[in-house]
């Protein structure tokens, strides 16, 4: 039997033992509650900076003074799928400026040197498709630095076209570019080993030798290409085009010149067109633009991409 001592003793460390557990849950619920509010306001943080961010859309109430506003849309950079310049997000910038009953005229702002026949051809489509739409809203393209090739190909649709002297204008043409390693193969010592099911599955491989008949296909490809370029800047332009042979041979020309080619209209700025042709000097921007969650989703899953492409056979239908 236990004596009283001994019983005291056992109790006390039974209290002791009791409170260190209670204090221990009592230190994990603070540690959990304050772990639950920095997270809280850490998602509040990231919220508000991806509100800042993005893209809410444009106002579409008209001045006090009834002049209305001039809607800018940019196409900046080259035009691809992935990029700013993208035609689904032009193209989605261009249908809220013509959805805003605010807007008394669309300024296409051009830096581009261009890029996808594709992208820039869907653009232009959709510009006839929307001026159809309200023909009383016209589209002017101001030229800044650059508007060559696939940025040409969108400036045509508009009305007008104007630009600085010193913008370089043109490059109405089409390429197909890549790199040939043969001879620093055979130089190296390594041999090519292209498997495919097709005979022609390796066309205008760069590690092979260039084949006579792959090479025509390509060239008869482009020249498809290009009588399509061609055509697009003939309706859009008409005929305000000089008959000159290399008008459309790829060069480009200052903005100086391409009025008097008739590839421009006349000299301007976003601010001058806004103010002098449109009558409305109030400019607002419905350029779309990646926000800050669609970039953080882009490098994502460049990343992931990249991790599985790694684990993946080379084997692809392309």
């Amino acid at each position: 039997m236990m004596d009283s001592s001994d019983k005291r003793e056992e109790n006390w460390e039974r209290k002791v033992l009791e409170r260190l557990a209670l204090e221990t849950l009592a230190e994990q619920r603070r540690r959990r509650r304050w772990g639950i509010f920095f997270k809280l306001l850490g998602f509040a943080y990231l919220s508000f900076v991806i509100y800042l961010a993005g893209d809410w859309g444009s106002s579409s109430d008209k001045r006090a003074d009834g002049k209305g506003y001039t809607a800018l849309v940019s196409v900046e950079g080259v035009i691809d799928a992935g990029g700013e310049a993208s035609a689904e997000r032009v193209i989605a910038s261009l249908q809220g400026a013509f959805a805003d009953r605010g807007v008394r005229g669309v300024v296409l702002r051009v830096n581009s040197p261009g890029g996808s026949p594709v992208q820039a051809g869907m653009i232009n489509d959709e510009i006839a498709r929307l001026r159809a739409q309200r023909p009383e809203l016209q589209v002017a393209a101001v030229v800044e630095d650059m508007c060559a090739s696939g940025g040409y190909y969108v400036a045509v649709a508009a009305d007008r076209i104007y630009v600085d002297k010193a913008s370089l204008v043109g490059s109405i043409g089409v390429l197909m570019d890549s790199f040939g390693f043969v001879g620093s193969m055979e130089k190296l010592g390594v041999e090519r080993r292209l498997l495919s099911a097709g005979g022609n599955k390796g066309f205008l491989d760069p590690f092979s030798p260039q084949r006579a008949d792959h090479l025509s296909h390509a060239q008869g490809l482009l020249g498809d290409i290009h009588q399509q370029f061609i055509a697009v800047v003939r309706k859009g332009r008409g005929e305000r085009l000089k008959d000159v042979p290399e008008l459309f041979s790829g060069l480009v020309w200052t903005g100086e010149r391409s009025i008097e080619l008739g590839l421009a209209d006349d000299y301007g700025t976003v601010e001058s067109v806004a103010r002098d042709v449109f009558k409305a000097e109030e400019v607002r921007d419905f350029t779309r633009k990646r926000n800050l969650a669609e970039r953080f989703a882009e490098r994502f899953g460049a990343n992931v991409a990249e991790s599985m492409a790694a684990a993946l056979t080379r084997v692809t239908l392309r």
